[in-house]
């Protein structure tokens, strides 16, 4: 098994093209053809995390959080960052990351605190818009069937819970084949031909366009064929940022907030002014959240549990929410069993290693 059939089955749960403009997601160091002796999964890559995984015979590092956010202009260990890197070409150790393409995934970071925290009737609290397009293509009626099957089959036509989903119309195509031409129908050099066409509609999500036109090809009888891939600015219900639920049964702020620091493993939790109000309906987003707090009240959220809030960003709840900020690390702590999921159930004979690393920069004195 190779470095690239690991990182392969984390993207075909997590595409790179859904990381923000600002990440830096893939591998960071390392050939992706290089063969693994084991693989050890993170939150975060530090220099204890390098001596575990040589220590633990593992030539692959999986976390979360890219070790390289910014161009490297000298690699001289004078930083941390800079030290791993070395280490890692010197213990031939290949280092990955997914991070935001992570977070945007309806089973993502977001999905394990849900499942943590019990909720139910999950869906994106922001969903992203630019990531569908829409699909024309034209095919004789009597292979319409095949073109339109082979588009589904490499994941067209996909709208939330339905799969399968297409518009047809039929039509009058008309060409006229070169004497250079291979025609399906007609003769090269011959006159315009009239055919009955069959117009073909899909929607293709971004990560799928390349298979889509590649089956879409593939299928089709025509040499020349004509086809329209537009980008919509459709909201994508299954990719975004953030995640909203409801408790099975309320609860009032004071047990939640309990629950809360039990089942994420929190050190303390930093909150604005209780209501006296239950908690029912739950909004959260793994790591820094703060941009999401407007989207979580216009949920109705009754809490909305993230990190990295401000102290000034905490009047911004005016009452009307709860804020929760349990820290960084403790919203994502869990990703590790995220990776460890998708791998063993891809590769159920080879062993995932979570790292025993704990990699949380923030202590508590208490």
């Amino acid at each position: 098994m190779q470095v690239k059939d690991v990182t392969n089955a984390i993207e075909a749960i997590a595409p790179l093209v859904y990381q923000e403009s600002y990440d830096n997601c893939g591998i960071q160091v390392g050939d992706s053809n290089m063969e693994v002796t084991g693989t050890l999964l993170t939150l975060d890559v530090t220099e204890e995390v390098i001596d575990e995984a040589i220590s633990r015979n593992c030539n692959l590092i999986i976390a979360h959080h890219p070790l390289i956010f910014s161009g490297l202009k000298k690699i001289a260990g004078r930083h941390y960052v800079e030290r791993i890197v070395i280490k890692a070409i010197k213990n031939d150790i290949c280092i990955y990351a997914a991070h935001t393409n992570l977070d945007n995934m309806p089973d993502g970071v977001n999905d394990k605190i849900a499942e943590k925290l019990g909720l139910i009737n999950k869906k994106i609290l922001t969903p992203k818009t630019n990531t569908l397009s829409k699909l024309y293509t034209y095919a004789p009626v009597s292979i319409a069937d095949k073109v339109r099957d082979a588009m589904f089959a490499a994941g067209a036509g996909s709208i939330g819970n339905y799969t399968e989903c297409s518009f047809s119309a039929n039509g009058t195509g008309t060409f006229r084949p070169s004497a250079e031409a291979h025609p399906a129908i007609g003769t090269a050099g011959g006159p315009r031909e009239t055919d009955t066409e069959v117009k073909i509609e899909v929607l293709v999500e971004k990560h799928r366009e390349r298979e889509v036109l590649a089956a879409m090809r593939g299928a089709h009888i025509y040499e020349e064929i004509a086809y329209e891939l537009i980008p919509i600015a459709n909201t994508n219900q299954q990719i975004g940022a953030g995640m909203v639920g409801n408790l099975a049964e309320p609860m009032n702020e004071l047990d939640f907030l309990a629950f809360l620091k039990t089942n994420m493993k929190a050190e303390g939790i930093r909150h604005t002014q209780l209501s006296g109000k239950t908690i029912q309906r739950v909004a959260i987003c793994g790591g820094s959240g703060s941009f999401l707090l407007n989207d979580a009240i216009g949920a109705k959220a009754d809490i909305f549990i993230t990190a990295d809030f401000k102290y000034h960003q905490f009047f911004d709840a005016e009452g009307r929410i709860v804020i929760a900020d349990i820290g960084h690390y403790e919203t994502e702590q869990f990703t590790p069993e995220i990776f460890e999921m998708v791998l063993q159930k891809k590769f159920p004979n080879f062993d995932f290693l979570l790292s025993n690393v704990l990699t949380n920069p923030v202590k508590y004195f208490r």
